[in-house]
């Protein structure tokens, strides 16, 4: 084959190369991303048993279970728990669910710039809630004289549905 014409194959098949690579890359990426989310109904049995545990505690609590993207889906606040305890307890949830930590791991780094950020509270009481080992959403409880209070009533919320969570899957 005569060098002119090598070159014009490389000219003319570079372009379908390319589509042919392209298309493989594509292949690998699904358009749509399947996403697990928990029913209302499962984040109302988790509100419930948090604030259940709390009263078992003597204290009445607030508790928000968030959505994977940190939107609440329940917000439960016991008789005589303050309004504030509606604030803190969003936040903590959100705080679980923007870091898929429990919140008391979060607390050193509380006095950070991230720990700043306007609707985190990095102290104890906040819980990811997990399906299969994939986020699905988070707890927060506020209200208790301490967090590790909130956040025993909250591992007990989670507790709630965690076996059904598993199964589900």
């Amino acid at each position: 084959m005569s060098r002119h014409l090598r070159r014009h194959f490389r000219h003319a098949l570079a372009p379908a190369v390319c589509l042919l690579l392209a298309g493989a890359a594509q292949a690998e990426q699904p358009l749509l991303v399947p996403q697990k989310r928990m029913s209302m109904e499962t984040a109302l049995r988790v509100a419930q048993a948090t604030v259940e545990a709390c009263r078992k505690e003597g204290v009445q609590v607030a508790a928000t279970v968030v959505d994977r993207a940190g939107q609440p889906q329940v917000v439960l606040r016991d008789v005589l728990a303050s309004e504030l305890t509606l604030t803190i307890s969003k936040q903590k949830a959100y705080t679980a669910v923007a870091f898929n930590a429990a919140t008391s791991q979060l607390e050193e780094r509380a006095n950070t710039p991230v720990g700043r950020v306007d609707g985190l509270v990095m102290s104890a009481g906040g819980l990811p809630i997990l399906a299969g080992g994939e986020l699905v959403g988070a707890v927060g409880v506020s209200g208790a004289p301490s967090g590790k209070t909130d956040e025993k009533c909250a591992a007990a919320g989670v507790a709630a549905v965690q076996d059904d969570l598993d199964l589900g899957v």
